[in-house]
């Protein structure tokens, strides 16, 4: 059954007495596009959160956001840079004796400088911190996956019956087909009896040309590649991989054909079946925006 790429999880787990929570939001994307938003405690584990989700999504939007309600879940550190720091204040020094400044204006930019002040963690993440927080990201994946799941299902439910409209409706082109090109030839035939008065030098070419005429407007070959498209687009509805882009494709070749039965159509029947068509398959287009 295709999944939605549109999801949402969220996973709590508890450490001494910290608690970790991560929330998964999905939205549907044309790749894998993956964007990590966690506490700076958490950052070296980015690789492997990232590593964690592509094992369990391969298209859409996820965003990973990982909270903690206490960041102090293991001791930082204030690191200086003294002899940059040194360099620094001489240089301001400088500055206040050429321009008079007090001792407070020339040192206010100190603090903000990247380089002299850093924090770090005084000792690495601990390995059972590490294996709690990717198990609650692991955990909100699987929500994400079956609400992805529940929604694939309605929307393949809805396309399966536009499905079943327009192989009903390819049946009826079918049955109509024969029918068209005889009304089709017998007007031709009416409107030059009428300007010829039914004086036919050469009748047997006459009848051979309205022939080749009335074939340009079969849809034989159109019909039978609509058929061939619909059955293959249902197929592949109950593929269990990711088959959105295949849709996407099989769909694309369903509209040429009906395109192209639109532009043969003399009639006025096959004329509104036509526009039935489009209209079921645009819906269905629209449905496989969001299948991953």
């Amino acid at each position: 059954m295709p999944l939605s790429m549109t999801g949402f999880g969220r996973a709590t787990a508890t450490y001494y007495d910290k608690t970790i929570s991560v929330e998964i939001k999905t939205v549907n994307h044309r790749f894998l596009d993956v964007s990590i938003k966690t506490p700076q405690t958490y950052q070296s584990l980015e690789s492997d959160i990232r590593d964690s989700i592509q094992r369990h999504f391969q298209r859409g939007r996820v965003e990973c956001f990982i909270m903690l309600d206490n960041e102090e879940v293991s001791p930082s550190k204030v690191n200086v840079n003294w002899p940059l720091m040194n360099q620094y204040v001489d240089a301001y020094h400088s500055i206040q004796n050429t321009y008079n400044l007090s001792t407070e204006e020339a040192l206010a930019f100190i603090p903000k400088i990247p380089e002299i002040i850093s924090i770090s963690e005084n000792v690495p993440l601990a390995e059972s911190v590490s294996d709690i927080v990717l198990g609650t990201v692991q955990d909100a994946c699987h929500q994400v996956i079956l609400m992805r799941s529940n929604e694939g299902k309605m929307i393949t439910d809805d396309m399966k019956n536009r499905l079943e409209n327009i192989k009903q409706l390819v049946k009826q082109l079918g049955e109509r087909r024969e029918t068209v090109i005889i009304e089709y030839q017998g007007r031709i035939l009416s409107r030059i009896h009428a300007f010829t008065d039914g004086q036919l030098h050469d009748e047997a070419r006459f009848y051979q040309e309205v022939a080749i005429l009335a074939e340009k407007g079969d849809i034989t070959e159109e019909i039978t590649r609509l058929h061939s498209h619909v059955q293959q687009f249902g197929q592949t509805l109950n593929e269990e991989q990711v088959v959105g882009r295949k849709l996407g494709f099989i769909l694309q070749e369903m509209q040429r054909e009906v395109n192209t039965i639109g532009s043969k159509s003399n009639d006025a029947l096959i004329s509104n079946w036509v526009v039935t068509l489009k209209t079921e398959m645009e819906k269905i287009k629209e449905q496989i925006q969001n299948i991953e």
